[in-house]
């Protein structure tokens, strides 16, 4: 179950615990635009040194590339970025800033193709005004981009890492003898996905006894679906240890492998 309110998405679970994700504004996005925006026309400034060479051929040959060129670089360098990095660009990165899905499901990739066409109305009539003044007028601050694909962009602070050796009371972790699966998780898991997991180890003392059994319950179910382990890691643990064996494997993979070469 979602709910949300200005500047702020709440996704609560059937369990009743809910995890909160800030919401972008229009000048943040802007700004992050603006570093995408000078890496756009880097890249295309590096390809009109080819159109250049084409031009001695023929003029016209060489401006009709540069029009195609210019329309695929602008819309490739979003579709290609915000996929690859799971909603990111390099101006998103920079600034902290993801899109996501406005019902904190997975990302789809239709869903980055369509916010991505739709930014030259977006754009219109310059410096994003069109787009400006529809996130200024909505609560989640969509564009009409991010409306068409149902996306959101979330902004995530600088917050101090918790202490994941408390957090994980140290115990052994039976994932630690694969490490390709691990590195699969890592790379199937959302950052999303990995926030919950966290948030929900973090309050699990503040949870009622059968709210913290059905949310590790779930989320343990989720993460198998994800990547399957040998039943020799996963026999006799506990679907909150299963869930703690997961947040190491995305957190700490350097220390993952010290623990699990020193245990041999």
């Amino acid at each position: 179950m979602l709910s949300n309110r200005i500047n702020t998405l709440l996704i609560k679970t059937p369990e009743g615990v809910e995890f909160s994700l800030r919401l972008a504004g229009p000048i943040t996005r802007f700004l992050a635009w603006a570093i995408d925006l000078a890496t756009i026309i880097a890249i295309i400034s590096i390809i009109n040194v080819f159109f250049a060479i084409l031009g001695i051929l023929s003029r016209d040959l060489a401006a009709a590339a540069n029009i195609i060129g210019f329309f695929v670089v602008s819309i490739g360098y979003g579709i290609l970025t915000e996929w690859y990095w799971q909603g990111q660009t390099l101006g998103k990165k920079l600034l902290r800033l993801r899109v996501m899905d406005s019902q904190g499901l997975r990302l789809q990739f239709s869903q980055v193709v369509i916010r991505n066409l739709l930014r030259f109305i977006d754009s219109l009539p310059a410096l994003y005004l069109v787009g400006g003044l529809v996130c200024l007028l909505n609560q989640r601050a969509q564009r009409l981009g991010d409306f068409a694909a149902n996306t959101i962009v979330t902004w995530n602070p600088r917050v101090s890492e918790p202490d994941l050796n408390q957090l994980l009371e140290g115990k052994y972790n039976s994932f630690h003898d694969y490490p390709h699966l691990e590195a699969r998780l890592r790379q199937h898991v959302t950052p999303l996905e990995a926030q919950i997991a966290v948030q929900s180890i973090m309050r699990r003392d503040t949870l009622d006894p059968e709210a913290r059994i059905a949310l590790f319950r779930d989320l343990s179910a989720y993460f198998q679906t994800l990547v399957t382990f040998p039943q020799e890691a996963t026999d006799g643990i506990s679907d909150e240890r299963y869930v703690r064996n997961v947040v190491e494997a995305i957190f700490r993979p350097k220390v993952s492998l010290e623990i699990s070469s020193n245990s041999h």
